[in-house]
């Protein structure tokens, strides 16, 4: 990548935030709920990396993805610990692949306790996949306007001479 003196690149400072210090199998235990309790944040997040396409300047949307994530693992430690380490321990030890499949006891368990303890119901299935219009109050970034090159190479006039083409045309087979 190449950068030259007008790219302004973020300090140290901007960029650090505590992180999320869970095991693999935790954060698959914790997906479901989390990706739910956070939805707003996450929405936000994309939204401003795809209109940017400039990750420096959604810094403050990661940082509130990062801080709904801990706020949301602090809920579930305060309420439903032990039901919480029991599933992330037979996700992570039931099978090779952090199945889900011979789990579902402790799951079942876990979403009870999430629903009447902090009242945070299991998403259904296919529920991250349904199309959502999510309703921001960031402006919309402006369009950046098209590159014009004084040096291009001028466009063929109109009324040129178009000969057909010497082999014939290579869509031959969707003639008729």
């Amino acid at each position: 990548m190449v950068l030259t003196a007008d790219i302004h690149l973020p300090e140290e400072s901007e960029l650090t935030v505590p992180e999320v210090n869970l095991s693999g199998a935790s954060l698959r235990a914790g997906a479901f709920h989390l990706g739910k309790y956070c939805e707003h944040a996450n929405n936000e997040f994309m939204l401003c990396r795809f209109e940017e396409n400039d990750p420096r300047k959604c810094i403050a949307e990661g940082k509130a993805v990062t801080a709904c994530t801990m706020q949301f693992f602090r809920k579930v430690k305060s309420a439903c610990m032990s039901e919480f380490n029991q599933y992330a321990n037979c996700i992570d030890k039931s099978s090779g692949d952090f199945s889900f499949q011979y789990c579902r006891t402790t799951q079942g368990v876990l979403d009870k306790c999430m629903l009447d303890k902090l009242g945070l119901e299991r998403p259904d299935f296919g529920y991250f996949c349904e199309a959502r219009v999510h309703d921001t109050k960031r402006p919309k970034p402006l369009e950046e306007p098209k590159a014009v090159y004084p040096d291009a190479t001028p466009a063929l006039p109109e009324d040129a001479d178009r000969k057909p083409a010497r082999f014939g045309s290579r869509f031959y087979w969707m003639t008729e």
